[in-house]
């Protein structure tokens, strides 16, 4: 999810390492913080890999700044992990809301959907935090508070997941609908 973040804003402008890892900390700081020995080598990875380029610009004191700047092969592969995420970007919840960052820069909507009906699907499975003899208990189903508390409050986000996903993927069908057909050639 690291990649996908420094892709993602940096998609928006070049920004310097300092900002790109607070705006990082900001995303997903309240889950795992974003530390030098995860974003330092995760930048070289990306810019050996030509997806971002780096000089460096005087800074507001005597150290100078890195510049990150995304290439268009960087902007390439964000669009690609986008319209292709991987499975766990889909089921696990931090990574799926990482997703949803930047599902807003792939440029057509019916790429969007399909992602966004990915995520559908995996929310009308049948889940649990605890099972018994195969079948997921539900919070009707459990004697301890704290259980059932948490089988109530994933209840209640699934939900909400579930209602904005229906509303949003019929947003963009509307939006998509009501698009004139490109002239073809």
């Amino acid at each position: 999810m690291l990649t996908l973040c420094i892709l993602g804003f940096l998609y928006e402008h070049p920004l310097h390492a300092y900002d790109l890892r607070q705006r990082l900390s900001g995303l997903s700081g309240h889950i795992r913080p974003v530390s030098d020995g995860a974003l330092y080598p995760a930048l070289n990875r990306l810019q050996a890999a030509g997806h971002l380029t780096k000089h460096t610009e005087p800074g507001a004191g005597a150290t100078p700044r890195n510049v990150l700047t995304l290439t268009d092969s960087g902007r390439a592969e964000l669009l690609r992990r986008l319209r292709d995420p991987a499975p766990v970007e889909i089921t696990d919840r931090n990574s799926f809301l990482t997703l949803l960052a930047f599902l807003g820069h792939l440029p057509d909507p019916a790429d969007q959907i399909r992602v966004l009906r990915r995520r559908l699907e995996f929310m009308d499975q049948p889940a649990s935090y605890f099972y018994e003899q195969g079948r997921p208990l539900r919070a009707r189903d459990m004697t301890d508070r704290f259980r059932r508390g948490m089988l109530t409050l994933a209840g209640a986000t699934s939900r909400a997941d579930r209602a904005w996903l229906v509303r949003t993927i019929a947003e963009l069908e509307a939006e998509l609908a009501a698009t004139p057909d490109p002239p073809t050639r």
